[in-house]
């Protein structure tokens, strides 16, 4: 048989050039093993399924871009639950065994709960079944968490950047009550989900006064806390190095008031340096539960970073930093096997070199990669 070259083209839709054919016939079945250039594994894929939000947390998705004459992609475009669920078997067959679902804001897509459902039942070769997550800003989650829990959803991650409802209402830049997303979490407990996660991006002079009281709210209610730094996420966030509050002194803050210990990862590749608070003996207890600070910006993790992103219309990505991706609709709608497409995926991997945030430092600065205009986080998730 002749070898066979696929053509998989950069969308229109966001910045960057045409990548070169890409050959499948001359690869190896996949093992679960894939590696990239780097010795890194693909372990994680974080999936986009909408676009759209109803935040318009200045962070991610601004007013002043995202606005009510911004033109959303057609639903057409979006990937269909099915071809999800076909990608995320063959992203299995590389050694995937944890899906986030993401957005925009996933609760907006219609009926998620069946994609959730039709990705629960998949196996790898070795019988087991993939662990499925979730991030979301909470809004709708009190009406939903039950039925997210019953389609087999694994884990909730909500993103809150204050109690403060003031703050809160400023931040999301639709004047929604902090309260509705409180009552989310509640409700995501209520519904059995465990190992709930609350993510808070600190922006200096925004809302780092509220670090100690977000503390204090979970301490010990069996939810993780994690403390984001403000990243260069896309080109419209208006980003600034002086708005960063570095983690390291996020965790001093907390350590004036609470004594932590550190803790070891729980898996490889893991974004987020975890702390335990610490019992009157000073060692780590576990029903205060711990604490987690995600540092792309100081700490870079490029080192083992073994993730993976879909985008909303089927493209893949190597970084949250990137500028270009590889169309797998494509292959997907032009009728492409399932050993071409898997070949392709593997292929993409096996070269990847990302290490963004390593580099960040000797980078222009207005050119993020050095190579174009970088995805908006809203693209292709967190």
């Amino acid at each position: 048989m002749g070898e066979r070259t696929i053509n998989i083209i950069e969308p229109s839709r966001q910045a960057g050039a045409l990548q070169p054919p890409l050959r499948s016939s001359d690869w190896p079945a996949p093992t679960g093993l894939l590696r990239d250039t780097r010795g890194r594994p693909l372990h994680d894929l974080r999936i986009s399924v909408t676009d759209r939000c109803n935040f318009r947390c200045t962070y991610c998705m601004p007013k002043e871009v995202f606005g009510k004459d911004y033109q959303y992609l057609p639903h057409a475009d979006l990937l269909s639950f099915e071809e999800i669920t076909r990608l995320a078997r063959l992203f299995m067959a590389h050694g995937v065994r944890k899906i986030r679902l993401t957005g925009g804001e996933p609760l907006l897509r219609k009926n998620i709960e069946r994609l959730i459902a039709q990705l629960a039942a998949l196996r790898g070769a070795d019988g087991q079944s993939l662990e499925i997550t979730l991030t979301t800003n909470g809004s709708l989650l009190a009406r939903k968490a039950q039925s997210l829990r019953d389609a087999g959803l694994s884990r909730v991650t909500v993103s809150l950047d204050s109690l403060q409802d003031e703050v809160f209402r400023a931040m999301n830049d639709v004047d929604f009550p902090v309260a509705e997303v409180l009552a989310g979490i509640e409700a995501a407990r209520a519904a059995g989900f465990e190992r709930t996660k609350v993510n808070m991006v600190v922006k200096r002079g925004t809302n780092d006064h509220e670090i100690l009281p977000m503390a204090q709210h979970f301490r010990g209610t069996g939810i993780t806390l994690r403390f984001i730094e403000f990243m260069d996420v896309g080109a419209t966030n208006g980003w600034r190095m002086d708005q960063v509050l570095p983690s390291d002194q996020v965790i001093a803050r907390l350590q004036k008031r609470w004594p932590l210990v550190p803790l070891a990862a729980s898996s490889p590749g893991e974004t987020a340096q975890r702390w335990g608070w610490a019992g009157p003996d000073g060692r780590h207890d576990p029903r205060l539960g711990e604490v987690g600070a995600i540092s792309s910006v100081t700490h870079a993790f490029c080192g083992d970073c073994n993730r993976a992103r879909l985008s909303t219309e089927g493209r893949m990505y190597l970084c949250l930093f990137a500028t270009q991706g590889w169309d797998l609709r494509r292959l997907l709608r032009g009728g492409a096997s399932d050993a071409q497409i898997s070949a392709a995926i593997g292929d993409i991997w096996h070269q990847r070199t990302d290490r963004y945030s390593e580099l960040r430092a000797s980078l222009p600065p207005d050119q993020g990669t050095g190579r174009g205009r970088r995805i908006e986080m809203s693209y292709i998730g967190g």
